[in-house]
């Protein structure tokens, strides 16, 4: 069977519950921002996240999904993605990756960002910026028309040419009623190859870069993901429409970048 066939289209009705879905992610992770500072602990962070969402009316989307028992990934320097919350506190100087998914009249919405606390380095600060920008860049070719791999080359060629490095074992995905679903959207690949993008796909697009190798390993709690040569990781994740001319961002970054810009 054909992995086209296997992909769920979602009418315009479809894509704007998944919009409020959405809009509800980017306000969860600002107020968790508000919050993220030298000295909390992740569990800290992660309830704020839970209670803000069902105060919304909404569920968690992560939360029980695959047996995980958190609302947020809250994963840290070179943790890449799937950090659980708990009693670690987040110090001065640490990246911070914030993965959240909310799940709304039956339909998912899922974002990350990552936010340097503190006195953080330039080089990370530079490194973080280049992550975002990759999401940017891999969002641009999201078009009826193009393919999958113009996404995953356009994020890998842009942070390849500062000598980062693209994580190989974790892809995007599309989203709908499922928080996962057909296609896997991979952050590398070749121009022209793999399914072409249709109106009605609607897709999380989500660069984990790492500021060293691209090798992984997975911690005993059979969740975390670090790199293995210890060096930082980067996640950037938005949900995504494919239209004509641009895509459609469904997620923002308007109100976490509100909250750290003040």
């Amino acid at each position: 069977m054909k992995l086209e066939t296997l992909i769920v289209y979602k009418s315009n009705e479809e894509i704007e519950l998944i919009r409020d879905s959405s809009l509800l992610v980017g306000k969860t992770l600002a107020e968790v921002a508000k919050h993220l500072k030298p000295g909390v602990t992740t569990l800290y962070l992660d309830k704020i996240a839970e209670e803000f969402i069902r105060d919304n009316g909404s569920e968690p989307g992560f939360k029980g999904y695959r047996g995980f028992p958190a609302t947020l990934c809250i994963s840290i320097n070179e943790q890449v993605v799937h950090g659980i919350p708990g009693d670690r506190i987040v110090n001065d100087g640490d990246i911070v990756s914030l993965d959240c998914g909310v799940i709304k009249n039956g339909y998912y919405g899922d974002s990350a960002f990552t936010i340097p606390v503190g006195n953080v380095d330039e080089t990370k600060k530079f490194f973080i910026q280049k992550t975002e920008e990759s999401l940017i860049k891999g969002i641009e070719c999201a078009i009826t028309g193009k393919r999958l791999g113009d996404i995953g080359y356009a994020i890998q060629s842009y942070v390849e040419s500062f000598g980062y490095s693209v994580v190989r074992d974790l892809v995007g995905h599309g989203i709908g009623k499922d928080l996962h679903e057909d296609p896997n959207v991979l952050n590398y690949g070749r121009q022209g190859t793999g399914v072409k993008l249709h109106e009605g796909l609607v897709i999380c697009i989500e660069p984990m870069i790492n500021m060293g190798k691209n090798k992984v390993v997975h911690e005993n709690d059979g969740w975390t993901v670090r790199t293995a040569d210890r060096m930082p990781s980067a996640h950037f994740e938005h949900t995504v429409a494919i239209r004509k001319n641009k895509a459609e961002l469904l997620t923002t970054f308007e109100y976490i970048k509100e909250v750290l810009n003040n």
